[in-house]
């Protein structure tokens, strides 16, 4: 059962929520390919990565999203998302930590839009977006 956020209690700006999961892995990035059909090899094959320029196996950006998703769904009811958007603006590599956060950006009378965002440790912000959630 999502947690109970009152957001009306909030001021703009406000973290609403965090998550920090594991770090991917090779294991993890290798069953989500099986999952979503995306078997790109920048995901699956660290020599290919390497040739492509990355030190890693490259996350999916898809799979960035779905941690947000979880985020969401962690803290709010399915049927109260009314949307979800996402702009990817860098890469994860496989084994980097990410933290994952919605801050209350405004209210109103029929429900609340969230400013979304996965950070790097080192401060990067790799991805960004909005939701909206109904009252």
């Amino acid at each position: 059962m999502p947690r109970a956020v009152d957001l009306a209690a909030l001021a703009p700006g406000a973290l609403v929520a965090q998550f920090s999961p594991e770090p991917s892995t090779r294991e993890s990035l290798a069953a989500y390919a099986q999952a979503s059909g995306d078997s790109n090899p920048l995901h699956l094959d660290r020599d290919f990565a390497r040739q492509a320029g990355f030190d890693n196996l490259v996350v999916h950006g898809m799979l960035g999203m779905a941690q947000l998703g979880r985020l969401l769904i962690d803290h709010f009811a399915a049927e109260r998302l009314r949307s979800f958007e996402v702009r990817f603006e860098g890469v994860i590599l496989a084994g980097q930590p990410v933290t994952y956060r919605a801050r209350l950006q405004e209210t109103s009378p029929h429900g609340a839009r969230l400013a979304l965002e996965a950070v790097l440790e080192s401060g990067t912000r790799v991805i960004s977006g909005t939701a909206l959630i109904s009252t």
